[in-house]
């Protein structure tokens, strides 16, 4: 009996990962869409988006009928309650790829992003996808010094986000005011992902020290 317990909280774990996987893939695919003008890739993503919200609900359906069924204390009352909670920020993250899918579809067969703005929308998908494998891993392995590098990858997001107004404040600025917004929109988009990348990472470290998510020191 202990054994099939162990079983449902491992796969209730793995499934959380897979769920990362998944976003990350999406958050890839959006942005080549995004840099590519690639109007495949974007419609991918947008039709793809119905995955993550199915893996969001078969996770809270495991973790709710573990609740229920198991009565679990301690260490794994904490990974089920995570999970729960994990999974809305990861469903999240796959709606904020889709966001950016959006975006290059409603413009296309124009580009989104002026060729100035664009390498740095390319860092940004790259550190958003890194950061959502990273956190796949961290759920795998529960590894606390992984979880705590998230949070330092995660101020290059910041950074990058903070230099996007930089960008559309300077005087040189030629596009008008409907790319900029689509930048401040998309540049959003991207830091959000990487927040909410960085909260699944918190989670797992409640998981295993019972201290309240918060700013990870390790």
């Amino acid at each position: 009996m202990r054994d099939a317990y162990q079983e449902q909280l491992d796969e209730l774990a793995d499934g959380l990962a897979g769920m990362c996987d998944e976003v990350a893939a999406a958050m890839q695919k959006a942005t080549r869409s995004l840099l590519e003008i690639d109007l495949q890739l974007a419609e991918e993503v947008i039709s793809e988006d119905v995955r993550v919200d199915d893996l969001r609900a078969a996770a809270e359906e495991k973790a709710f009928a573990l609740l229920a069924l198991q009565a679990p204390v301690a260490t794994d009352l904490r990974t089920v309650v995570s999970a729960i909670h994990g999974a809305g920020d990861i469903e999240r993250m796959g709606d904020l790829a889709l966001h950016v899918a959006q975006a290059a579809r409603r413009r296309h067969p124009h580009p989104v992003l002026p060729e100035e703005v664009a390498p740095y929308f390319a860092e940004m998908g790259r550190v958003g996808v890194e950061l959502a494998r990273k956190a796949g891993q961290v759920i795998r392995t529960r590894d606390l010094a992984q979880a705590a590098q998230l949070e330092s990858d995660d101020d290059a997001m910041d950074d990058l986000h903070r230099h996007m107004f930089t960008v559309l404040m300077d005087r040189n600025w030629s596009h008008g005011v409907g790319p900029a917004v689509d930048i401040t929109l998309l540049a959003r988009f991207y830091e959000r992902y990487a927040d909410h990348a960085v909260a699944v990472a918190r989670r797992i470290v409640y998981v295993v020290t019972g201290q309240m998510p918060g700013p990870l020191t390790v």
